[in-house]
């Protein structure tokens, strides 16, 4: 029976914390190893390949993180409008909670990473194309078509992206709640017949 990958976890939710706040560059593995409580050695037994493959799983792992969040919204919400709304609230209060100073994960990684790592590049399309695909499906059961849904569902999560990085700057979580309102009448509009 292979043996469970018990410190692999605590260091990947470890990077996924440390990059929100530090980002990539200003994280080092030191910081990895102290907040996960793990071994040094599990870092290099688990991520061979450095420091990077670590950042491919905590952008795996956050995206994973905001998919199953989402997808509990949809479930939670009538419209996408709705959905939009709880979403920059939970963000926002996120985002006061720790003073501002936490960023998004992937964001921070991808800013640093994504023009020379493929594989971490890689990892922040499939993180995006899951919160696409909940925001777009969630449209389509609102009425709009399919093709105008996806190109919706681009700008809705692209423009909460800029109010995250726009929230932070500000230490406020207006700029959220401003997005996800504006946002959320616009499809509202486009859903009226």
């Amino acid at each position: 029976m292979p043996a469970v990958p018990r410190h692999r976890a605590p260091i990947v939710d470890a990077a996924v914390r440390l990059f929100r706040r530090q980002g990539y560059a200003g994280t080092g593995l030191n910081d990895i190893v102290d907040m996960s409580g793990a071994p040094k050695g599990s870092l290099y037994h688990y991520f061979p390949a450095g420091k990077s493959s670590i950042a491919v799983a905590a952008v795996e792992e956050a995206g994973r993180r905001v998919a199953e969040t989402l997808i509990k919204l949809a479930r939670e919400t009538g419209s996408t409008g709705d959905l939009l709304r709880a979403h920059a609230r939970l963000l926002a209060g996120w985002m006061r909670k720790s003073g501002f100073r936490d960023g998004c994960p992937i964001t921070t990684v991808l800013l640093e990473l994504a023009p020379r790592e493929r594989a971490v590049a890689e990892a922040g399309r499939k993180a995006y194309a899951a919160r696409l695909e909940v925001i777009r499906d969630k449209l389509i059961a609102d009425g709009i078509n399919a093709g105008q849904s996806a190109r919706l569902a681009s700008l809705c999560v692209s423009a909460l992206q800029g109010a995250l990085i726009q929230a932070r700057v500000e230490r406020s979580g207006a700029p959220l709640e401003i997005a996800a309102e504006e946002l959320a009448r616009m499809l509202e509009r486009a859903v009226t017949p």
